[in-house]
């Protein structure tokens, strides 16, 4: 596993998984995964362990892996439920999904 810091320093990007961990303490909290698909990240699914469900970790996660698209000039193909619907809440990160995909965030 390579982890490469984010903006965010509670989450890492872990290259060989292909996903971002969000942590609480040293205890990974949830991911979001993704497949990488040529000059794009197609987010597939996200998961925060119960425990650490209602505190924000998932949208801390998916501001960190989406500033890191950016930062990285790739785009998204938002899959998972839950980044298509934090997009929709955030269209700052709309230009961030490729054209072709974008009616699945917009309402």
């Amino acid at each position: 596993m390579t982890r490469n810091p984010t903006e965010d320093p509670d989450v890492v990007h872990d290259t060989d998984e292909h996903r971002y961990e969000v942590y609480s303490g040293s205890d990974v909290a949830g991911f979001t995964s993704y497949r990488p698909n040529g000059g794009s990240v197609t987010f597939t699914h996200t998961e925060i362990k119960p425990v650490f469900q209602g505190k924000g970790l998932a949208a801390r996660l998916i501001k960190a892996a989406l500033d890191d698209v950016r930062r990285r000039q790739t785009t998204a193909i938002p899959v998972c439920p839950f980044v298509v619907d934090y997009i929709r809440h955030h269209p700052d990160y709309l230009d961030l999904v490729e054209e072709v995909h974008r009616d699945v965030v917009t309402p």
